[in-house]
């Protein structure tokens, strides 16, 4: 019929730490809190499970051992028995985001949020671009014009101008 290869993934699980300036730390193997600790001094241990907004953090107990395939992070002493609000919360969630991407060498130049730019007439005339009222008056559509070899040059993108009310 056909050759049908398959690979076996050679990521190993791992207890992934989130540090208070936001590195990862991984560990491949069990490894105790106590271990942990004595490179983030002034800080407690709390698994990313049993962490909620508006509860108490509670610290793990250095006899405890990191799990493979859990997220930890490393708080400040200060932290502890307090609530935490919906904002640390999210604040939280960047962190081990961004360190996980980091770790995993996403690009961050994939994806990119452009800035709203605002041109006059005259600016619009002279990079040939040409706009037109969408249906509704809800928007614009903008035609720009480059100049490329092959294809009609043409790229269309709809810009929101104004929300008619």
């Amino acid at each position: 019929m056909g050759i049908c290869s398959s690979m076996e993934s050679t990521q190993i699980a791992t207890a992934k730490l989130i540090s208070q300036d936001g590195k990862l730390e991984e560990y491949s193997y069990q490894v105790k809190v106590s271990y942990v600790l004595q490179k983030h001094q002034n800080c407690f241990i709390c698994n990313s499970d049993e962490m909620e907004f508006d509860n108490q953090v509670s610290a793990m107990h250095e006899d405890e051992e990191l799990q493979l395939g859990q997220i930890y992070f490393a708080l400040p002493l200060s932290k502890l028995k307090y609530p935490l609000t919906s904002e640390e919360m999210a604040s939280l969630a960047v962190k081990a985001s961004s360190a996980l991407m980091k770790s995993s060498g996403y690009s961050y130049n994939r994806k990119q949020v452009k800035p709203v730019t605002y041109t006059t007439i005259s600016e619009r005339k002279s990079a040939s671009i040409r706009t037109a009222k969408d249906n509704n008056g809800s928007g614009l559509v903008t035609e720009h014009r480059r100049k490329k070899s092959g294809g009609k040059g043409r790229d269309f993108t709809s810009k929101l101008g104004a929300i008619a009310e």
